[in-house]
């Protein structure tokens, strides 16, 4: 099954606090951390990874198992096959709503998603289903393990409950499914995808970096 869990990192924005994750770190993610220039990257960075390593360890997840990271603004976002698949392929995407950006969408979007933006009727409404098809457009990517080189107009996505994909690119025949996600009073969509169809509905939000 694949399981999410997401986490608050504004307790790494404090310096100490975050040296204490960050010593954790293999050096390969370190690396990756201190690229970051500002204090807000390398919080998503080693929380991502730290939040990864905990499941792992609270949960017993083998180190083979598939997974995927993701982050936007104060949270860490990981998606796990708890049961160890080798086959299994996921992605999942996080990001803050901001305002729709309508250019993107013309550019990247296929024409029934783009229609379907601009159908709503205020700028927030817009705004919510930008974002709720760019993390369903991302997860995908992710979980094909192509991310950002395939192209977006390549599948095509209808929104429902849940999602599905209406077109997908020949060399990826096998079947993906979707879950949503939606925690009270926080401005984000999130989304994941995998080739596993059970996905739990619940996202896990226990592990904390206090």
């Amino acid at each position: 099954m694949i399981r999410t869990w997401i986490a608050d990192i504004t307790p790494l924005y404090d310096e100490a606090h975050y040296r204490k994750h960050y010593r954790q770190l293999p050096d390969f993610r370190k690396e990756k951390a201190d690229r970051m220039r500002f204090q807000e990257g390398k919080a998503q960075s080693a929380g991502a990874w730290t939040l990864l390593q905990s499941i792992r360890k609270e949960y017993g997840v083998k180190e083979q198992a598939a997974f995927n990271l993701s982050h936007s603004g104060d949270f860490v976002l990981c998606s796990v096959d708890t049961d160890g698949g080798l086959n299994t392929q996921v992605g999942c995407d996080i990001e803050k709503i901001k305002v729709a950006n309508m250019k993107v969408a013309g550019r990247f979007f296929c024409p029934s998603e783009y229609e379907e933006i601009l159908r709503q009727e205020s700028a927030a409404e817009k705004s919510d289903v930008f974002y709720r098809f760019w993390v369903l457009k991302e997860s995908f990517m992710k979980a094909t393990r192509q991310g950002m080189a395939l192209d977006m107009k390549s599948f095509e996505i209808g929104l429902g409950c849940p999602p599905v994909l209406k077109r997908k690119p020949d060399e990826f025949p096998r079947s993906y499914y979707y879950c949503e996600y939606k925690l009270d009073g926080v401005p984000y969509k999130i989304a994941v995808c995998s080739t596993e169809k059970k996905i739990d509905t619940e996202i896990h939000t226990e592990l904390r970096f206090d």
